[in-house]
């Protein structure tokens, strides 16, 4: 893209007058809004969605009148700290209508309370279910297949790694959208060229919260390009954001993949940051339809795939029935 690497200018005017603040600086408030169980209001009609509760992680089930083309596990970003179902209600609705998958949104546990391998944990354990019983979503179990951006991102493509070989029915495939898998000691050019927009990665709170004061960045199920090889893995869809601090670990994973044969798609987006931003672009838009025609042509390749843009509800858990 010729314009890579450069905000379009609302995106720039807006986040010169609402700079974010880094996590550290939170107020207890802060942090309870920035997880808070409600987001903004639906602006993308589905069907049916619930929440319910997998092995005793809380989840948001979006599910169409028609049969889905598969089934799609999201993990929100955030950092690992902030986020929910809730917030992140909004990209889970577009998922679901660009795919026309039934889609099941985790709310996994964050740091730092929560830190390595919890959300990991409580990824892998809805993904192994929906695996199991994709047929009760209406879906096919070898059409299920992981995404997520930023942290969100980051899960996907651990989750992934755990899977390899142990499951009898693989993923179909991994949607990363500008997933930060390179750990919190390597650093990228794009890291000091777009620091400070939507997080602060020069700051070592979020790795220091995530890995529980650890030093895990050799860990593969913590920076998934730490893994020796990526061979045996679903198809990857990789989605760049052309001013994202993680665009360098984007290429590197899609780059990966591709000597790996594993398919990767590296799509590239100059404004990723509008997923968080109240207000959405034509190049989100085209994203999210090139994202959704990609999803439903790999459905019949045994594939799926989606992303990202706008609304909300918040019913009360309820068990789901094996």
């Amino acid at each position: 893209m010729t314009d890579e690497g450069v905000l379009d200018p609302w995106v720039a005017e807006w986040l010169k007058s609402n700079p974010f603040l880094a996590f550290e600086d939170f107020t207890p408030e802060m942090m309870a809004l920035a997880r808070s169980p409600v987001g903004g209001p639906p602006t993308r009609d589905i069907a049916n969605v619930t929440d319910q509760v997998i092995d005793g992680v809380t989840v948001r089930v979006y599910e169409h009148n028609e049969s889905p083309t598969g089934a799609v596990v999201y993990f929100h970003g955030g950092g690992f700290a902030i986020g929910s179902i809730g917030v992140m209600d909004n990209v889970a609705r577009e998922l679901a209508h660009s795919s026309g998958a039934t889609v099941v949104s985790v709310e996994y546990r964050l740091a730092p309370e929560h830190p390595y391998p919890a959300g990991l944990d409580d990824c892998e354990t809805v993904t192994r279910w929906v695996l199991q019983h994709a047929a009760e979503l209406g879906a096919s179990p070898d059409r299920v297949a992981v995404a997520g951006e930023s942290a969100g991102g980051n899960l996907s493509a651990a989750v992934t790694l755990r899977l390899r070989g142990k499951v009898e029915q693989p993923l179909a495939a991994q949607v990363l959208m500008y997933p930060g898998v390179g750990g919190f000691k390597k650093r990228y050019p794009s890291q000091d060229e777009f620091d400070g927009i939507v997080i602060n990665t020069s700051s070592p709170w979020v790795g220091d919260a995530y890995m529980g004061g650890r030093d895990l960045n050799d860990d593969p199920f913590v920076a998934p390009l730490e893994a020796e090889s990526l061979s045996g893995l679903p198809p990857a869809i990789v989605v760049l954001g052309g001013c994202a601090s993680t665009r360098g670990g984007c290429r590197t994973t899609a780059w990966r993949s591709r000597r790996s044969v594993s398919p990767a798609s590296p799509t590239a987006s100059s404004t990723s940051a509008s997923l968080l931003l109240p207000k959405r672009t034509s190049a989100l838009a085209n994203s999210c339809a090139r994202r959704s025609r990609l999803i439903r042509s790999r459905s019949s390749r045994r594939c799926e795939r989606s992303s990202a843009a706008t609304g909300t509800s918040a019913p009360s858990p309820r068990p789901l029935l094996r």
